[in-house]
C-alpha cells in the first residue's frame, strides 16, 4: 500500500474521532444544561416518582439517614430528567455521526430518526414508570405477608427507580438501532429472521443482567423488547423494498 493510501486513511479516521469528540462534548453540555433546567423543579418532579411506592409505605414517605442524601437524589433525578430532556438533541449528534455512512436519499430522515428515538425512550421510560413498576411493587412489596414493613430509604429507591426507567429507555431504542443497521446494509431482513432465536436468547440475557434480580421484571422488560423486536424486522423491510426499487428504476434509466 502506498505512503499516499496510508495518509488519507489516517487522516480519515482522525476526521471521524474528531468527529465523535465533538459529538460527545456537545451531549456533555446540553445534558447539563437540562440538568440544571430540572434541578429547579425538582421538588414537584420528586412528588411524581415518589408515586408509585407511596401506597406501600407507612406514612407514604421514604426515609433518609444522612444529611446529603435527600439532596444527591434530588441530583440524581435531576439527571435521569435532564437525560429525557435532551434526548432529542443527542440524537441529532448520534444521526450526525452515522449520516455520511447512509446513501443521499436515506439521510432525509433526519427528523424521523430524531422522532422515534425521543418517542422510543420516553415510551420506555412510560412503560416503566405506569405498567412495570407497579406490578413489581405489587409483587416485592407484598411478598411474604404483610407482618413486615418497609422502611425504603430515598437512596435505595432512586437507584431502583432510575435503573427501572433508564433502562427500559435505553432498551425501546432497540427497534431503531436494528433499522438504522438495515439502512446502512449492515443486516437484512432475512438476517434477522433467520437468527431471530439467538435474538431472543440474547435480549432475555439482557433483560436479566440489566433489570433488578426478580423474575416479573425481566419478563417485563422482555416482552415489549420481543415485539419492538419483530416491528424492527418488518421496518428494514420495507427500506430493503424502497432500495431495491430505487435501483430497478436507475437501471432502466
Amino acid at each position: 500500500m502506498r505512503r499516499e493510501e496510508l495518509d488519507s486513511k489516517a487522516q480519515s479516521l482522525y476526521e471521524h474521532l474528531s468527529d465523535l469528540r465533538k459529538c460527545l462534548i456537545n451531549c456533555v453540555w446540553i445534558l447539563l444544561i437540562a440538568t440544571g433546567i430540572c434541578y429547579g423543579f425538582s421538588e414537584k418532579i420528586f412528588d411524581f416518582v415518589r408515586e408509585p411506592i407511596r401506597p406501600y409505605l407507612p406514612g407514604g414517605g421514604l426515609i433518609y439517614t444522612g444529611p446529603l442524601d435527600k439532596f444527591i437524589a434530588h441530583l440524581k433525578l435531576s439527571f435521569v430528567c435532564g437525560i429525557l430532556l435532551s434526548c432529542p438533541f443527542w440524537l441529532y449528534q448520534v444521526w450526525k455521526f452515522i449520516a455520511p455512512g447512509l446513501y443521499a436519499k436515506e439521510r432525509k430522515y433526519t427528523m424521523g430518526f430524531i422522532v422515534s428515538g425521543t418517542g422510543l425512550f420516553v415510551l420506555g421510560a412510560a412503560f416503566s414508570y405506569w405498567i412495570a413498576l407497579p406490578m413489581a411493587f405489587q409483587f416485592l412489596m407484598t411478598f411474604g405477608g404483610e407482618v413486615d414493613k418497609p422502611m425504603i430509604s430515598i437512596d435505595q429507591y432512586m437507584g431502583f427507580f432510575t435503573q427501572m426507567c433508564l433502562m427500559f429507555g435505553v432498551a425501546f431504542e432497540l427497534p431503531l438501532v436494528i433499522v438504522v443497521l438495515g439502512m446502512m446494509g449492515i443486516v437484512s431482513q432475512s438476517f434477522l429472521r433467520k437468527n431471530r432465536r439467538y435474538a431472543i436468547m440474547t435480549i432475555a440475557v439482557i433483560a436479566a443482567i440489566i433489570t433488578p434480580p426478580d423474575l416479573l421484571s425481566m419478563v417485563m422488560m422482555l416482552a415489549p423488547m420481543w415485539v419492538l423486536y419483530e416491528a424492527a424486522v418488518l421496518i428494514v423491510g420495507v427500506f430493503e423494498k424502497k432500495r431495491e426499487d430505487s435501483y430497478a428504476v436507475n437501471e432502466r434509466e
